[in-house]
């Protein structure tokens, strides 16, 4: 781990908040809850939104890290193909303590920020819920960005959520990495079977190159 990693949160926050990443989306959030915050009309309606994301969120977060991060390149129409989001994956896993590359991609909200507004644009029946899911898609978004950087910190956990977390994901890195996928929710991989004791999954000598040779 670099020896300029946080080991405090007051050390780890401003750090974190000055790459893009989390700075796009903290102000995405704020202006899509601003503008939920100006239409007004908050109905337990808008309780529907969260409780869809709660149930699928650990799912969304399990695809994406199994099919999109740890993607393999492949071949099509007898070209290669080599995805931007695995290659940079397979260099977070190359090398884990380098804080500044375990960020969301900034190409990715060319399409992602886009594609947000309207999943709850179709979804929803009225502006005001289409908001109200927006925003808490985006502040599930940025929930996710801190803890995976907070874990590659060393900063250590103090409660029992987060060793949880912390835990898991540094069995991903360290164990195996074809297990323990979820990094801010864990459901997916007991529902799915990737998770799993620590002491029956056998450890991976693939860790740090995810079965890719450079």
């Amino acid at each position: 781990m670099s020896t300029s990693a946080p080991t405090q949160l007051r050390a780890a926050l401003p750090r974190f908040v000055r790459h893009a990443s989390p700075a796009i989306l903290l102000a995405a959030l704020l202006l899509c809850g601003g503008w939920r915050l100006a239409l007004g009309a908050f109905s337990p309606a808008d309780l529907l939104p969260a409780l869809a994301l709660l149930l699928v969120w650990p799912f969304q977060e399990w695809a994406i890290h199994v099919f999109l991060l740890h993607a393999r390149p492949f071949r099509l129409l007898g070209r290669s193909f080599d995805l931007a989001l695995a290659r940079k994956h397979r260099r977070h896993h190359a090398n884990p303590e380098d804080l500044d590359i375990l960020f969301i991609p900034l190409g990715s909200y060319l399409f992602s920020l886009p594609g947000v507004g309207l999943l709850w644009w179709a979804a929803t029946p009225t502006p005001e819920l289409a908001l109200s899911g927006a925003t808490l898609h985006l502040g599930l978004a940025l929930r996710y960005e801190w803890v995976h950087y907070l874990i590659h910190t060393r900063y250590r956990p103090r409660t029992p959520w987060f060793q949880r977390l912390w835990r898991n994901h540094r069995l991903h890195h360290f164990r195996n990495e074809a297990h323990w996928y979820g990094v801010t929710m864990l459901v997916a991989d007991r529902v799915l079977g990737s998770g799993g004791d620590e002491r029956s999954v056998p450890a991976s000598p693939t860790c740090r190159t995810l079965g890719v040779e450079v």
